[in-house]
């Protein structure tokens, strides 16, 4: 993407100065000092407001990313009956179906079930420590009724952990600590990714009142990574200055946002981007939408101790990360 006269290197025209900018990553990683600098500055000022970047010359192919969803919606699109054998619950491997997730509630918040089907995976490598390895590793499980699932998701699994380990480098520097400051924490880390599959009215019904694709809440981790498609039942991102606003979109970008976690670790100089997916809409009952969502944590047991003031504002105690993380993930376990 090629930025508008006047504009700094890296940012795109509708990026001037938007609660949520464009970060083109190509002038990033060509080591220019004078672009990196100002890169930095950009997402430093945007993740203290709304938690929330996209990010264009990331390199990942977009067919990768169509094949993903065609070979899932084959699979959504199946009866009940044929998916339920792959049933899970949340932090799980398999299918999380209809009203196993309720977002909402990491916020307290009593909400109706989300209105989404996932398929759900998780770190797969094997861990030194038996009881790391026990909670937080597992084969995945990829159904036989999309059999050419296994190697476009393993694929774009690889792409994604290189990709968020660019982005923490990123967001080191932002922070002004060495640029390894994060990622010498993810020599083994954890991580989750999610097809999310949204259907319309057609299938789910009328929402109930308060009811939502995807409730609010902020994620969990460092960094999440997701590629998903508009609709008027989508993505919306919260700021204390515009309240609820439809995130920005380019078919070409992904959207950016950090978790809990990392706010933590900043000391919450950068906050934890909320967000919700808009419930399907009524006058489309056709609509249907489907996100791929990667959640990038950390090193099991790695300790987030908050970057003092000045650059930090909240002298939150170090806690485990990987203890912090199944808090957050049984809270919004339904049932």
């Amino acid at each position: 993407m090629t930025a508008a006269p006047g504009l700094p290197t890296g940012l795109s025209n509708e990026a001037a100065a938007p609660r949520v900018p464009t970060i083109d990553l190509k002038p990033w990683l060509s080591g220019d000092p004078a672009a990196r600098a100002e890169i930095a500055r950009t997402v430093d000022q945007a993740l203290r407001t709304a938690g929330f970047l996209l990010v264009t010359g990331h390199g990942v192919d977009p067919a990768l990313r169509t094949a993903i969803r065609d070979a899932a919606r084959a699979f959504f699109r199946l009866p009940p009956s044929v998916k339920e054998p792959y049933a899970v619950k949340v932090g799980g491997r398999g299918w999380l179906g209809p009203g196993a997730e309720a977002n909402g509630y990491s916020e307290g918040t009593q909400t109706p079930p989300d209105l989404k089907e996932s398929l759900s995976y998780a770190t797969d490598t094997a861990f030194d420590d038996p009881a790391v390895h026990e909670e937080w590793s597992g084969e995945n499980v990829f159904p036989a009724e999309a059999p050419e699932l296994r190697p476009l998701v393993e694929t774009y699994l690889t792409q994604m952990r290189s990709l968020s380990d660019q982005l923490l480098e990123l967001l080191a520097v932002a922070l002004d600590e060495p640029a390894d400051f994060f990622t010498r924490h993810t020599a083994h880390p954890t991580w989750g990714f999610n097809i999310n599959w949204y259907p319309g009215t057609d299938v789910v019904g009328a929402p109930e009142p308060g009811q939502f694709r995807i409730g609010p809440h902020t994620d969990f981790g460092t960094v999440t990574v997701l590629d998903r498609q508009a609709g008027k039942g989508g993505l919306q991102v919260f700021t204390d200055e515009g309240g609820w606003e439809d995130a920005p979109f380019d078919p070409e970008a992904f959207t950016i946002n950090i978790g809990d976690l990392m706010a933590r670790w900043t000391g919450d100089r950068w906050r934890s981007g909320r967000h919700r997916v808009l419930p399907p809409p009524a006058d489309v009952p056709a609509e249907e939408l489907m996100s791929l969502v990667y959640f990038y944590e950390c090193d099991p047991r790695t300790t987030v101790e908050p970057v003092p003031a000045p650059k930090g504002r909240v002298a939150y105690e170090p806690v485990d990360s990987h203890a912090y993380l199944r808090g957050k993930l049984d809270a919004i376990t339904v049932g």
